[in-house]
């Protein structure tokens, strides 16, 4: 009977396909490139753990993102207003 539940068992919904998480990760490098240099950086001179940790907090921020966009798209379809 456990293996049946097992086989039943519904993928973890957080899972983003490679081809997404790709996108994501790009994006932060981009974005990341552009704050390093606006303040007045040089991302060559950077190293690779310090470099890793700002695109690890843009990436952060695009999820999020993304994350707040999708609440607010279904909260409309179902005809909520949280602002109103």
């Amino acid at each position: 009977m456990k293996s049946e539940s097992k086989s039943l068992s519904v993928p973890v919904i957080g899972a983003i396909p490679r081809k997404y998480r790709s996108f994501v990760r790009e994006k932060a490098i981009d974005r990341a490139r552009t704050r390093i240099i606006v303040a007045g950086n040089d991302p060559r001179k950077m190293s690779q753990q310090d470099l890793e940790v700002v695109v690890r907090e843009e990436e952060d921020k695009i999820k999020s993102s993304i994350r707040e966009r999708g609440l607010l798209a279904v909260l409309a379809l179902l005809g909520l207003n949280l602002f109103g």
